[in-house]
């Protein structure tokens, strides 16, 4: 079995278009690749109604699969051109992401994926025979062990999350979280270079995630729901894990973004993490600039998009994908 989160039915080139289903909304962004760069050539969004996804990593996720879609087939529609094919993006809520360490590491793709079964099955609240298992080589331990980042979810919520897709006309054959796809964003345009740590926060209306990054290898990654602890409470927490738990020296910066419904948690979040960390906290979206037409006028909504989906279409290096 392949190291996805979806049966990948892409081979060279990938994806251009990529689809986000998120609390609240659908997002679409088209890329070009040209010679010597890749450029934002469309992008589209739709509201969903209230209630419409519910993010979970057990039950049902989408209460009104008719509206999602429906929003699905609406983005798609207003792209340059209509794709076959899509990489998909799930709310980081759909998932759940472990670090597992191991002394040594099997050959034999199947002996590696039986290994990191076992080892992860007591950090889901689901049979790990009922989820689909994606993971990629992190850093080296000082110890020498090999940490990998997996994600998990359940089979029955990625296939939701499919079938919209599928029912507006398209096919999804590259899957990954909103999160990871920003945290390629970032990677590609300079998070850290030179092997240095730094922070990725992402702020939603269902869930917030933070990420510590040592270089392009994550060393831990939480989300939390709307309704769970106060940001502020997780970043302490976050802080106090990286400098007491994986010997931090400092963040060389905190990336931050959003969608369109959690502009004001954005600005509070920058806050919160500059004033808790005192390292300069920066929004995502102004690193893509380069990527997006000059004529574009694009406000920071689009740009929170593009940032979060654009990850996902970008060539190598994938030291994170899933």
């Amino acid at each position: 079995m392949p190291s996805s989160l979806l049966r990948s039915l892409f081979t060279t080139p990938g994806p251009s278009v990529a689809v986000s289903i998120a609390a609240g909304y659908v997002a679409a962004v088209q890329i070009e690749n040209g010679r010597n760069r890749t450029a934002v050539c469309g992008h589209a969004r739709a509201a969903l109604p209230e209630g419409a996804v519910r993010p979970a990593v057990l039950g049902p996720n989408l209460a009104d699969p008719p509206a999602v879609a429906d929003a699905v087939d609406d983005v798609l529609g207003q792209l340059p051109s209509r794709p076959r094919r899509i990489a998909l993006l799930l709310p980081d809520g759909a998932a759940k992401v472990s670090i597992a360490r191991f002394a040594t590491v099997p050959t034999r793709a199947a002996d590696m994926e039986e290994m990191i079964r076992w080892q992860v099955r007591k950090t889901v609240p689901f049979s790990v025979d009922d989820a689909q298992v994606a993971w990629s080589r992190g850093r080296l331990t000082t110890g020498g062990e090999q940490e990998f980042v997996v994600v998990l979810a359940r089979r029955a919520v990625v296939e939701e999350y499919e079938q919209a897709c599928v029912a507006a006309g398209t096919h999804p054959g590259l899957v990954e979280t909103l999160s990871f796809s920003l945290m390629h964003t970032a990677v590609a345009h300079g998070a850290g270079d030179g092997g240095v740590d730094w922070l990725l926060a992402r702020i939603g209306p269902a869930s917030s995630t933070l990420a510590v990054v040592r270089g392009r290898h994550p060393l831990m990654f939480r989300t939390v729901m709307a309704d769970g602890e106060a940001l502020g409470d997780l970043v302490h927490q976050t802080a106090m894990y990286y400098e007491d738990r994986l010997g931090g020296g400092g963040f060389s910066c905190a990336l931050v973004a959003g969608d369109a419904t959690a502009l004001d948690g954005v600005d509070a979040a920058q806050r919160v993490i500059a004033d808790r960390l005192a390292v300069t906290v920066e929004p995502i979206a102004a690193r893509i600039a380069p990527l997006v037409p000059e004529d574009a006028c694009l406000d920071p909504v689009a740009l929170g998009d593009i940032a979060a989906s654009i990850g996902v279409l970008l060539p190598e290096p994938k030291a994170i994908r899933t």
